[in-house]
């Protein structure tokens, strides 16, 4: 199979790779891009893991935290100036707004026929691209961040409080926000160890193990190399685990269980999502 320019940077831009790495295990993979970036993460040359890949569309990303939920939603258009644009933006909101309240999703019809008709006044191809829902118990707070003027990250985080009336702390509440921005600058993949997919962890176990057998290291000393690895990775791509955005001597959940203490009760962060415009899921 030939391997053509366009393969070769759309793998560069998902694994950070060089360019003759990229096409040379595009080339052994026989054209296979799960099997290439395989090869690049086993030799050392591609990160671990890498959860978006290049943005390929225009658009926004709206979030909506209501009594009845929380949603992100990822409204996609053709150009920057029209996500700019103030009707496409009143689009966004209503839609996004409708999900958190009513849970739709984005095929429903009603939505569809409320994009169409934006569609015929804005001139320009848009679409609901996917969205999100949270959904919040009594003891829950839900908070939401968009990222920069043109929208281009939206967050939703999660915190959970032992008791309702420890929420309204001001402590929490500003844990709380700043959490939304630690997800917004560095996008873990997953909450925490214990929510990373058994399959996963494996096929990085295996990363790591070739990696170690590739420099040549003994074997009775793979076991322990390969745990080492596995660990440091999992505290870059766990939410609880990552150095804390606005305290980076202390993790996430340390942080989380410090406030537990200040405020005499259990504080934790029990889930989040995240989007970014153009995003390759």
């Amino acid at each position: 199979m030939q391997v053509t320019a366009a393969d070769v940077k759309t793998l560069r831009d998902k694994t950070g790779a060089g360019m003759m790495d990229c096409k040379k295990a595009l080339t052994n993979a026989a054209g296979d891009f799960a099997k290439a970036e395989r090869i690049l993460k086993e030799l050392g040359l591609a990160a671990a893991a890498k959860r978006s890949g290049k943005p390929t569309n225009e658009g926004r990303i709206f979030t909506a935290v209501t009594n009845h939920g929380a949603a992100l939603l990822e409204l996609s258009c053709e150009t920057d100036f029209v996500a700019r644009n103030a009707d496409f933006i009143a689009l966004g909101n209503a839609i996004v707004d409708r999900v958190a309240r009513e849970d739709l999703t984005i095929d429903d019809p009603q939505i569809a026929a409320e994009i169409q008709a934006a569609i015929s006044t804005i001139k320009e191809n848009m679409a609901a691209r996917r969205a999100k829902r949270l959904t919040a118990e009594g003891n829950e707070r839900i908070v939401q961040y968009v990222h920069g003027e043109g929208g281009n990250i939206g967050v939703l985080v999660k915190i959970r409080a032992g008791t309702p009336g420890t929420l309204q702390s001001e402590t929490v509440q500003r844990f709380a926000f700043d959490c939304a921005l630690h997800v917004a600058a560095f996008n873990p993949s997953f909450l925490s160890k214990e929510t990373v997919p058994g399959e996963y962890l494996k096929e990085q176990e295996e990363i790591f193990m070739q990696q170690a057998r590739n420099l040549g290291k003994p074997e009775k000393v793979l076991e322990g190399i390969v745990k080492g690895k596995l660990n440091k990775h999992l505290s870059e791509i766990c939410f609880l685990e990552q150095p804390f955005v606005k305290d980076d001597k202390r993790s996430v959940a340390k942080v989380a269980a410090d406030i537990g203490k200040e405020t005499d009760d259990e504080i934790t962060v029990s889930d989040f999502a995240y989007f970014k415009v153009g995003e390759q899921e």
